[in-house]
């Protein structure tokens, strides 16, 4: 039986860096357009203290999330020495599509995924592509989409992206929108045949909507003279941590318990980069639902601190980052049981268990 195994990865970061400290002469206002109080530069430290984000990286004005996921798939192609022609399959999550700066409309037409493909020149029109609009968990479920088309037989190759480019459909005026940022995250997967501990163990994914299901939306801006025809992102950033507590630990559990593997030999989470704190008080409940009461050392590595929240984007890069050895503490070796999970607008909640 084919095994659905990562054979190799790219990643798009922006270079443009914007610093908290470019926030702090900012003026925001809450969500009934009333001005905050406190001053900006405390708003900043305070931000900063709650999610980790110290910087977060924008794309150039002339570069569309199309361009980073071209991008990032052309470094997977390459890493990988891999012939475009032989894929089955290209799958790009994201959420806004292309937004041109200053537009706030969102591009599907065509799907960023034919765009990515007539990119990278390929011919074979047996290489289907869509994209997939789920949220922050978008990767993941590209993931668990590619898994079982691989499985059931109906590609042997195919390539994942996680893109976005949410500095376009931030509010300015929101103390929120420094959360957000851009960047994308590509991923060749290929079917294997290898014994049945390598590659995909196990994944669960679950939606919450009776309640939830706007927790993240679109909105008018919170600049009293702004123009409600005109919508951004925003979110119940309380709802979504109390939520993300509740039910993202279960998920996780459900997905590890179904590999068969014992938590002991875990090796790394790659957890979706929203907040530290709150990605931080996921990872302890999960741990406590095998009777740790700590998170053993070594086992989250974390890049929001510099590259803030790019949805989709972030656990893809942050798998590559690690994979290509640009964090001292943190490294994969063959055999090494992973965990992928993820949590974002609808409300999803996704998670994958890997063997490298």
């Amino acid at each position: 039986m084919k095994r659905t195994m990562i054979h190799s990865t790219g990643a798009a970061i922006p270079g443009i860096s914007k610093k908290n400290s470019a926030f702090a002469q900012h003026q925001f206002y809450d969500g009934n357009q009333t001005a905050l109080a406190e001053p900006s530069q405390v708003v900043t430290e305070k931000f900063e203290a709650i999610t980790g984000i110290r910087e977060r990286r924008y794309a150039p004005d002339d570069v569309m999330a199309s361009d980073l996921a071209l991008d990032a798939a052309q470094q997977a192609i390459y890493n990988g020495q891999v012939d475009p022609e032989s894929l089955d399959f290209i799958i790009v999550a994201t959420n806004f599509g292309d937004v041109k700066k200053g537009t706030i409309q969102t591009d599907f037409l065509p799907a960023l995924s034919a765009r990515v493909k007539q990119g990278l020149g390929i011919r074979n029109p047996n290489c289907t592509v869509f994209d997939l609009v789920i949220g922050c968990p978008g990767w993941i479920q590209a993931f668990i989409q590619a898994d079982l088309m691989i499985r059931c037989g109906e590609a042997v190759r195919g390539l994942i992206i996680g893109a976005e480019t949410l500095s376009r459909v931030l509010d300015p005026y929101d103390r929120d929108s420094m959360i957000y940022s851009d960047g994308a995250g590509a991923t060749i997967l290929e079917g294997r045949e290898l014994p049945a501990q390598r590659g995909v163990l196990a994944q669960k994914a679950v939606t919450h909507t009776l309640d939830e299901a706007y927790y993240l939306h679109l909105g008018p801006s919170n600049f009293p003279e702004s123009d409600e025809r005109i919508r951004y992102i925003k979110m119940e950033g309380r709802k979504i941590y109390e939520f993300a507590l509740q039910h993202v630990p279960m998920a996780m559990k459900a997905a590890f318990d179904q590999s068969g593997k014992d938590i002991k030999d875990l090796k790394k989470i790659f957890i979706h980069q929203a907040n530290e704190k709150m990605d931080e008080a996921i990872i302890k409940r999960f741990y406590r639902l095998y009777g740790y009461r700590e998170v053993p050392a070594g086992i989250v590595p974390m890049n929001i601190h510099e590259l803030g929240n790019s949805s989709v984007a972030t656990v893809p890069t942050l798998y590559h980052q690690v994979l290509h050895g640009e964090f001292e503490d943190h490294a994969l070796a063959e055999g090494d049981i992973i965990l992928f999970a993820s949590v974002g607008a609808g409300m999803h909640i996704n998670a994958l268990v890997y063997a490298i």
